[in-house]
């Protein structure tokens, strides 16, 4: 996964730029603030308070700077904020020989007077007036004439109070980080909505989200997706294997029922209905048998085996139930001794089903072809020769009940339990089964993992 692409990092850098953004906006905006003159009028410039940061820098330069610089400063103060500026003498003269209005030369006069900052305020204008000291010239006044225009009132609010700009930050940074909240939980809340719908039932719900790439909460809605398709793939399953065991349940009680009817009608033939009745029996009790086995398959793999012992018997077992139709089985070991880890007789009834499985549906007089190797853990093949299975059929027989045409085996009295149960067992083992049709029917490749192998 790419490093921009976690959703970790997305989180860390969405907090720092706020956090950057909330302390940058603080520090121009107080530097802006700082740096420009105070509106006439403004706090600093009363006489009971301190010069504004930006008076206290203008006075300085005006205090300390050579003839050329203290004219720049003028100069800049003029043409940046609009403030004439005029340092006067103790007889009214300007220092730099410009003309002096008459409104400068009364403030001047009032400031001579020991008043302590004093303020006019002229057609268009608002004078304040500084002492200074000059090395050179000694004692002088500075006469500030500020321009009529001024700043908005919303920003002199705003520079004249720290905490409306502190509450401004305050704000700015939380409308920034519920953005940023927004964008990090929308996915989140998403899929709880996903997931409350599918605990009500909706299994077809779904995330929409892209095939691959993103950060976690893409890779966690695509495994939400995985695992409500796999939850709805296996209710249904589980339905469609509850009707399939009604149905199958359904047909040898009703003949139970036909049959015990008849018997009690015909006592004559008592005999005959009896026989009937146990054989619908048996089959039922063989049907439930397989259903039970089918379920618990899930237990803990303590016991050993012989994987080519197991095959040899199998394999003589079937060959002597084929005999009479010249079915025979050919087992070929490429491999010695094949020990591997198992639970009770799991794996005989895997390859018990597998094999009669191609007992019945290979044809008369051939041989059922079993091949045991060594192939990235133990392979088991079995292949008959009988009709085959359409492709599209092929991952199908190995679930419940799942029967192919009956062409295809007529005499055929299986339930459709034998390849799920191996399934099952194969898959306890950690283990695949999968079938393939060949040029002479089916063949059925089992394929065990070397971890269950017994050194």
């Amino acid at each position: 996964m790419k490093l921009f692409n976690s959703f970790f990092i997305k989180v860390f850098l969405g907090f720092w730029l706020v956090t950057t953004a909330v302390l940058g906006s603080w520090l121009l905006s107080s530097n802006y603030y700082d740096s420009r003159p105070p509106r006439p009028g403004h706090v600093g410039e009363k006489p009971d308070r301190q010069p504004h940061r930006a008076m206290l820098r203008m006075l300085y330069a005006l205090e300390n700077h050579e003839e050329a610089s203290l004219v720049q400063s003028i100069d800049i103060a003029r043409e940046r904020f609009g403030i004439r500026i005029f340092l006067l003498n103790a007889q009214g003269e300007d220092l730099l020989g410009r003309k002096v209005p008459r409104n400068a030369l009364l403030l001047a006069d009032k400031l001579q007077g020991q008043s302590d900052r004093p303020s006019i305020t002229a057609p268009g204008r608002r004078l304040t007036a500084h002492r200074l000291r000059r090395t050179a010239e000694g004692p002088i006044s500075a006469v500030f004439m500020y321009p009529q225009r001024q700043r908005a009132a919303l920003l002199n609010l705003v520079g004249d109070n720290v905490w409306l700009r502190l509450s401004l930050a305050v704000l700015v940074s939380g409308g920034l980080c519920f953005l940023l909240s927004r964008v990090i939980t929308t996915r989140i809340q998403h899929l709880q909505v996903a997931s409350r719908q599918l605990a009500n039932g909706a299994l077809d719900t779904r995330l929409t989200v892209r095939s691959r790439g993103g950060d976690e909460t893409d890779e966690l809605a695509r495994d939400f997706n995985t695992m409500a398709a796999q939850l709805q793939e296996r209710i249904q399953a589980q339905k469609r294997l509850m009707g399939d065991i009604s149905h199958e349940l359904r047909s040898p009680l009703a003949r139970l029922r036909v049959s015990l009817a008849l018997a009690q009608k015909k006592p004559a033939e008592h005999q005959q209905y009896l026989k009937r009745i146990e054989q619908d029996a048996e089959r039922l009790e063989a049907l439930i048998a397989q259903l039970l086995a089918n379920q618990r398959l899930n237990a803990k793999l303590e016991d050993t085996i012989d994987l080519g012992a197991l095959l040899e018997q199998l394999c003589d077992n079937a060959r002597f139930e084929g005999q009479q139709s010249g079915k025979t089985f050919y087992l070929r070991r490429e491999i010695g001794p094949a020990v591997v880890k198992t639970h009770a007789d799991t794996l005989q009834k895997a390859f018990e089903n597998i094999l009669r499985n191609a007992l019945q549906h290979t044809v008369d007089n051939t041989t059922v072809d079993v091949t045991l190797s060594n192939t990235e853990g133990y392979r088991v093949t079995v292949e008959d020769h009988g009709a085959g299975v359409p492709d599209d059929e092929l991952d199908k027989i190995f679930t419940e009940f799942y029967q192919v045409d009956r062409t295809r085996s007529p005499t055929s009295e299986g339930f459709g339990l034998g390849l799920a149960i191996a399934r099952r067992s194969i898959a306890l083992h950690g283990g695949r089964i999968c079938a393939d049709n060949t040029a002479s029917g089916l063949r059925v490749s089992v394929q065990l993992p070397p971890d269950i192998a017994v050194p």
